[in-house]
């Protein structure tokens, strides 16, 4: 059985800083990353990362500000986010393929096979 199990969500004030971690068992990872829907609004791909570690991909959003990365030993992803706004508030979602991707395909929200239930992030001005 397939399983993603985030943590590492809070509410912070507008500067501050949070690390996101994804816990993935049940499966061998491949092309993963960091999703998010707000109130209102449609899910949109905040970062994803190749199998290796080596490819990442950004939305425009949050580039120079969150770092994504992977520890394949322990099977675990990670959203390093800095200097947070208050329209980073979302319900933050870890995604994994069962096959490579793209990553300009996968950040779409295509061919995701898996998906965490979801850890809260809330950011106050």
């Amino acid at each position: 059985q397939v399983q993603l199990v985030e943590s590492g969500g809070g509410s912070v004030q507008a500067g501050g800083s949070l690390r996101l971690s994804c816990v993935a068992s049940g499966y061998t990872t491949r092309t993963m990353g960091w999703f998010r829907q707000a109130p209102r609004k449609e899910r949109e791909g905040v970062a994803v990362i190749s199998p290796g570690g080596l490819s990442t991909s950004y939305a425009d959003s949050v580039k120079g500000r969150f770092t994504i990365s992977r520890d394949n030993t322990k099977n675990t992803l990670y959203l390093q986010m800095n200097s947070l706004k208050p329209e980073d508030t979302a319900m933050y979602y870890c995604a994994g393929s069962a096959t490579i991707q793209p990553l300009d395909v996968f950040i779409l929200g295509r061919n995701i096979n898996y998906w965490g239930q979801g850890t809260q992030v809330t950011v106050s001005s």
